[in-house]
């Protein structure tokens, strides 16, 4: 691999890793910024939703966005919005300002995610499967140590540091790319004289909007009815309004030409369905966990911020240290077994925690936090080696981007879960009763599992 290449590699990565950094360093700032803004739980939320929503909508645009622009433009322009919104964010005077900060964060490191891969498949012609893995670690490795990173900051510092450590990674990024990422090659793109009408039904902006209004929409009905602890007109008028606009994006998307998410694939493809509803599952429980328990740790165990991201540690390290693993272990015997042991250690894992109480040691938190991270190691590959089983290959980049849809969601559902089980404030009670749910989901993805195998479902579809 030339030197040219590695450079490249490197520029794209940190690039890259901004998006799993800032949605795993704000586990550790839930609490803090709870206590800064006077928000209980569900409140401060909406700094984990608005990410999320975010990135599910801006990740496919700016992937259709390169094939107009160019992908070298596309990564530029999304650290030039990093740097904006890391700069910003911890100078606003509300929260309300943070959440706007937060989305605009969440496109621009979108922008990245979404043309980086692209970037090095099309750039690094030699010794692209090195390449490739390299790429992964600068993902996995940024979402492992987001909670450590996030940790070390706000306890020698304060929550904006988890801003402001951004900037010097989009300075090395932004200097490295502008010198080692080829210019596009104008033939490739489509014409810039594509029609602003054109460009909506390219990228679906109906739908869109659709999505992401209902979604908030359901959200905010949700999260008002758990708070009001009663059941009142306008909270009831907003969840049935979420739900008439997912219903509407629903009925649009079968009809539309360039649909934002394709759910044709799913009526003709109908095994895609249950790989992508247990991944949602999945990522249920392992963002109800992610989220939750540093909030539990420093809100109800009083454990500093630093100690909690060295606790969280364990959970990332389990799963890097697994994936390799996993997947020599799926190569040899499929998806099938390690997807099983997933869910038992899963559901392991979650009746642990309805174990904690106030006397139990914080150490003991470590059992739940490996259980769930080789869980993770063995669900990163055997739920990707599931899809492509399950999926032709003529429409496996499509099935991907579902597939990381699925991921929001989860990740989304997860955030509402705890805010409905907690409320106002985190407590031991509550927490157990987390447990107890999270244990039902993963009993659920134990018998789901099983029947795969029975079946022989995966591989035959």
């Amino acid at each position: 691999m030339s030197v040219r290449s590695r450079w490249l590699i490197v520029s794209v990565g940190l690039g890259v890793l901004l998006n799993p950094l800032n949605s795993s360093m704000i586990s550790i700032a839930i609490a803090r910024l709870q206590l800064v803004y006077h928000l209980d739980f569900a409140e401060v939320s909406w700094v984990i939703f608005a990410f999320y929503i975010a990135s599910a909508v801006a990740q496919p645009v700016m992937g259709k966005a390169s094939d107009l622009f160019g992908r070298r433009k596309i990564f530029l322009i999304g650290l030039v919005v990093a740097f904006v919104a890391s700069l910003l964010a911890p100078l606003t005077p509300s929260f309300g300002w943070l959440i706007v900060f937060r989305i605009v964060q969440s496109i621009g490191t979108s922008m990245m995610v979404a043309v980086g891969m692209a970037i090095v498949r099309i750039h690094v012609t030699e010794q692209q499967a090195t390449a490739l893995s390299v790429m992964s670690i600068f993902l996995s490795g940024a979402a492992a140590f987001g909670p450590f990173i996030g940790g070390i900051l706000i306890h020698w510092w304060d929550w904006q540091a988890i801003f402001f450590v951004n900037i010097p990674f989009v300075i090395a990024s932004f200097l490295l790319a502008w010198r080692t990422i080829p210019k596009d090659n104008p033939t490739t793109l489509i014409s810039q004289r594509i029609s602003i009408r054109k460009w909506f039904d390219l990228i679906d902006t109906l739908g869109i909007l659709l999505f992401s209004s209902g979604l908030v929409t359901l959200l905010i009905g949700l999260l008002s009815i758990q708070s009001s602890g009663q059941v009142s007109f306008v909270p009831v008028f907003l969840v049935l309004l979420g739900l008439a606009l997912l219903a509407a994006f629903v009925r649009h998307e079968f009809r539309a030409q360039s649909p934002f998410i394709p759910l044709r694939i799913f009526a003709k493809y109908p095994a895609m369905i249950g790989i992508n509803i247990e991944f949602m599952l999945v990522n249920i429980l392992f963002y109800s966990l992610f989220f939750g328990l540093p909030s539990y740790l420093q809100m109800v165990r009083h454990v500093s911020e630093l100690h909690t991201g060295i606790l969280m540690l364990s959970l990332g390290l389990c799963s890097l240290v697994v994936s390799p693993i996993a997947g020599r272990w799926i190569d040899k015997s499929g998806p099938k077994p390690a997807l099983i042991v997933s869910a038992i250690l899963m559901a392991l894992g979650s009746a642990w925690i309805v174990s904690f109480n106030q006397h139990s040691p914080v150490v003991s938190v470590c059992v739940a936090l490996a259980a769930f991270g080789i869980s993770n190691g063995l669900n990163n590959v055997g739920m990707q080696a599931a899809l492509f089983e399950s999926t032709p290959k003529e429409i496996i980049g499509v099935a991907s981007g579902l597939f990381n849809t699925s991921r929001y969601l989860g990740t989304i559902l997860s955030s509402l879960l705890i805010g409905i089980v907690m409320g106002d404030r985190f407590s031991s009670e509550g927490f157990r009763v987390l447990g107890i749910i999270l244990a039902l989901i993963a009993l659920s993805l134990v018998i789901m599992s099983w029947r795969h195998r029975e079946s022989g479902q995966f591989g035959e579809s």
